[in-house]
């Protein structure tokens, strides 16, 4: 996939190295709004090096089939909005992926995570052959567990202290979709 996926409010296309400078900017504007729903970053994270570091990992998971991360774009203007990603890709026998998002705060509310996270499910399925996509949310993230719920994902449970997140061994609500059940 080079070529962006194009939804009705956003649009999904690979993330690139070339991004670095525009995703770190994107970032530091959001670090505060994003720090109560990510894991505790170490101080290289938040530079250019840092990025264009992550930026070089997304791309070789690409490659290999491990990893999808996709740059949201904001089709009303064409900005980078956010990130969504197919982490986590275990093949043979399971076929499964974990979708991950976040979107600028200033972005919020206009159904762009909802379309992003939607077009990387379709990708899942058709392009990456996925059988199998998993969502974690903290049950205080309400947002986000919304966009779970309008892209068809089924809730499965809860599972105690997840994911370390902030410091802190948090809860969170799992969903799943299978190929079978895709409806959009």
């Amino acid at each position: 996939m080079k070529a962006p996926v194009e939804g009705s409010v956003a649009s999904i296309r690979p993330l690139a190295p070339a991004d670095a400078d525009e995703y770190l900017a994107l970032l530091k504007r959001n670090k505060d709004f994003l720090q109560p729903y990510e894991p505790a970053r170490p101080p290289e994270y938040w530079t250019l090096a840092g990025q264009q570091d992550q930026l070089a990992v997304a791309a070789a998971e690409w490659e290999l089939g491990t990893g999808y991360a996709f740059a949201i774009i904001d089709r009303s203007d064409g900005a980078l909005a956010g990130r969504v990603a197919l982490a986590n890709v275990v093949r043979k026998g399971w076929q499964n992926a974990t979708l991950g998002y976040w979107l600028d705060e200033s972005r919020n509310g206009r159904g762009l995570a909802t379309d992003a996270a939607r077009l990387a499910v379709g990708f899942a399925f058709a392009a990456a052959g996925l059988h199998r996509v998993q969502a974690g949310v903290m049950p205080r993230n309400v947002r986000s567990i919304k966009v779970l719920d309008k892209i068809g994902m089924r809730y499965e449970g809860l599972s105690l202290r997840y994911l370390l997140i902030n410091g802190t061994w948090e809860d969170h609500r799992m969903y799943a979709i299978t190929a079978e059940e895709r409806t959009g």
